[in-house]
């Protein structure tokens, strides 16, 4: 029993391979398993054989997502129907290869290739063993930090590995590094040392020989102590007392600012005088003005910004006050003095003799402040007849100077001799009953 059953075993055996050596249709894949990076492009290599006499008459691709063997096809020479990603490069002789672009995770699987031939008018089809098994994987990066704990702060080193799981396919022949999308390095270790703030970004790696080859976005949040503080002034650091102004402290800073403190410098003494991004003076008073500085603080430490000098003007009441008082009294002496001179023209204006003891004896001394000064001459009348006879007798009057001086660098020794400086004489009588003028003031 046992010599007969291992007889029919090797009978079996030897009609098996028998048939497959002398098989007429055959199909061969030179790889088992392929991986392929997301995005990359892969070619299963095949060659097939037919009978002599046959003439191929299609041919067609199938993955284990569907039916390997009788269909749909993910490539089908007789449809119009076959996605684009999946190029048959092969011919209708022997060379079966086949390419898919831009892989995806779903072209994951087994894959076969079936042929149709016609051999002496007969449609025959024939279908290979299942074929390679293909693998998509991603390209990955692997962050490594050289110091510290995993916060990345200033001066912290990391390296940034690219990994590709598909490495000895020929996949990963060079990479490329890109920060924000923008090229910055080529290799598959990209070396971040002593980083500063300006090493903060998004990360990826691409395969050089497949374009759209990326790998997923690894963030760098390099964190630092606030920088650039300074303070700016709203409306003005120059403004009138009783108005609104808001000093306003700014910092870059990761993670942000976490206090702001504000300093004012008082008789070389330094005061705390608040805690806010903003200090504000609703109704600034003159002994606000002075010296400000604010300081930004994170938990990697704190910066002073320079200082600000805030100026407060006078109240604009005041100021308008100390400009139109002088002008008033302007005004009032220049009316004064038309008022009067113009009195004195009304009298007529003989050539009197001058009087001693009233005209002031000129000196080198006083030369300049009699040019300064302003004569106003006043007739005095001998007798009680009203001024309009007195003109028309054509008496003799005797004239009486005012001066009004208006020289304000009238000199000291001047003072004794004229009296107060800056002074106005409005009427000089001497004689109240002579004088018409004078017989109606008290």
């Amino acid at each position: 029993m046992c010599t007969e059953h291992r007889n029919v075993t090797w009978t079996l055996m030897l009609l098996l391979l028998s048939s497959v050596l002398f098989s007429k249709e055959q199909v061969e894949y030179p790889q088992q398993h392929i991986c392929a990076v997301k995005g990359s492009s892969v070619v299963i290599h095949c060659s097939f054989f037919c009978p002599e006499t046959a003439k191929v008459q299609s041919v067609k691709w199938g993955h284990e997502r569907s039916s390997i063997y009788t269909g749909p096809f993910i490539f089908d020479s007789e449809s119009n129907t076959s996605s684009s990603r999946f190029q048959y490069i092969g011919d209708n002789i022997h060379n079966c290869s086949f390419k898919i672009h831009q892989v995806e995770h779903d072209d994951e699987g087994k894959y076969a290739f079936r042929f149709t031939y016609r051999d002496k008018n007969k449609m025959d089809a024939f279908t290979g063993n299942v074929g390679p098994v293909l693998t998509v994987a991603a390209l990955k990066v692997r962050l490594t930090k050289l110091n510290g704990n995993n916060t990345m702060k200033e001066g912290d080193s990391v390296n940034l590995t690219c990994i590709n799981r598909c490495d000895g396919d020929g996949l990963s022949s060079a990479f490329l590094w890109f920060k924000n999308e923008e090229p910055v390095n080529d290799g598959p270790v990209l070396y971040l040392n002593n980083m500063s703030h300006t090493d903060s970004g998004n990360y990826t790696c691409s395969l050089k020989t497949h374009n759209g080859t990326t790998s997923g976005v690894r963030n760098i949040d390099v964190e630092y102590g606030p920088k650039n503080t300074s303070v700016s002034v709203r409306p003005s650091a120059e403004v009138d007392a009783g108005s609104n102004i808001t000093l306003i402290c700014t910092s870059k800073a990761n993670p942000p600012v976490e206090t702001y403190t504000w300093f004012k410098m008082n008789d070389h003494n330094i005061i705390n005088i608040g805690k806010e991004a903003e200090l504000h003076f609703r109704k600034i008073l003159h002994h606000d003005g002075g010296q400000y500085f604010c300081m930004a603080s994170n938990k990697h430490g704190s910066q002073k910004s320079s200082l600000v000098t805030l100026k407060i003007k006078a109240y604009p009441s005041i100021r308008s006050g100390l400009i139109i008082a002088p002008i008033a009294v302007l005004l009032i002496v220049v009316t004064v003095f038309s008022i009067r001179r113009f009195h004195g023209t009304r009298a007529p204006e003989p050539t009197p003799e001058p009087t001693p003891e009233l005209t002031p004896e000129l000196t080198p001394e006083t030369a300049d402040h009699v040019q300064d000064s302003i004569y106003v001459n006043w007739a005095r009348f001998e007798n009680r007849q009203s001024q309009e006879e007195n003109l028309r007798e054509e008496a003799t009057a005797e004239l009486i100077y005012t001066t009004i001086d208006f020289n304000s660098k009238t000199k000291p020794n001047m003072l004794k001799q004229i009296g107060d400086q800056d002074v106005i004489y409005s009427t000089v009588c001497r004689d109240q009953n002579l004088n018409p003028l004078c017989s109606e003031r008290p």
